[in-house]
């Protein structure tokens, strides 16, 4: 049995890009983020997030906001904005959104201080997971 899936209610968070979507979720308690899985941004994308919905129990999906330093939209600002209106039209699930600004930083400080392989390193799709966790973490800490 995997031990992240069960009934329990949780929260997943998603860092959308335009190429990969990487996917973090919460602990039961709602303390913690794990980094879950990156998917690709394609024409499959609401097949494989239904798959995903369909083994958990969120009761909210944290979307990374991406704005620039001064506050300001960015260019995939407005993507994420759509993306977030056809998420609560599909799921029916609250979406908030959290500042992403350097989550992709933090979750490369987390992978060279956790991944000695510099081959793994290299694997975008883990900087993507890990950035949707450092989106959770944020959000978490703030309802902590």
């Amino acid at each position: 049995m995997d031990l992240l899936k069960d009934n329990t209610e949780r929260i997943i968070s998603l860092d959308y890009g335009e190429k990969r979507i990487g996917i973090a979720i919460s602990d039961p308690l709602k303390m913690f983020a794990i980094p879950l899985i990156t998917i690709k941004n394609d024409s499959k994308l609401w097949e494989n997030l239904k798959k995903i919905f369909s083994e958990y129990n969120f009761v909210k999906i944290i979307l990374g906001y991406p704005i620039k330093e001064d506050g300001s939209k960015t260019r995939i600002t407005e993507l994420v904005e759509k993306f977030r209106i056809q998420l609560e039209k599909k799921y029916k699930i609250e979406v908030e959104y959290i500042d992403e600004r350097y989550s992709s930083e933090i979750a490369w400080e987390h992978i060279i201080e956790s991944t000695p392989s510099k081959k793994k390193r290299r694997n975008k799709s883990l900087i993507d997971m890990n950035a949707a966790a450092v989106i959770l973490e944020d959000y978490l800490k703030i309802i902590g």
